[in-house]
């Protein structure tokens, strides 16, 4: 059997800030050892609340659009073609700044799903 998938062919789920498809988990393709979703930012949006994850490590890679990340309290600017690796148990957020949507794909290792991440709701993204 082809391991192939269109990312249309996942239905897309609205989570506070972005919109998501599960590229690989247990519900689409089963990666052993990671879970890829791609998400869609829409301009002024940030990525809510913030979170981490205890047990994963998450790299995100910016396909279109620009907008910030706060690591732990951080901030550096992101645009198409920066990669950002969110390191275990750190807390994150993204924020699109620009004038278009922002498009990501998240890969986490080892897998994870929405159930296992730790949310910080006190924490805003900082201006």
């Amino acid at each position: 059997m082809m391991t192939i998938i269109h990312e249309s062919d996942v239905p897309e789920v609205e989570h506070p800030g972005r919109f998501m498809r599960w590229l690989a988990n247990e519900d689409s393709l089963q990666a052993k050892n990671l879970s890829v979703c791609v998400i869609r930012v829409l301009p002024g949006e940030a990525v809510r609340p913030a979170h981490s994850h205890p047990n994963s490590e998450e790299l995100i890679y910016i396909i279109t659009g620009s907008g910030k990340v706060m690591i732990e309290g951080e901030v550096g600017e992101v645009k198409a073609g920066s990669a950002i690796l969110f390191e275990q148990g750190k807390v994150h957020m993204l924020k699109n700044t620009g004038d278009v949507e922002m498009k990501v794909i998240c890969f986490f290792a080892p897998a994870t799903n929405i159930d296992n991440y730790k949310m910080f709701e006190g924490i805003e993204f900082p201006e």
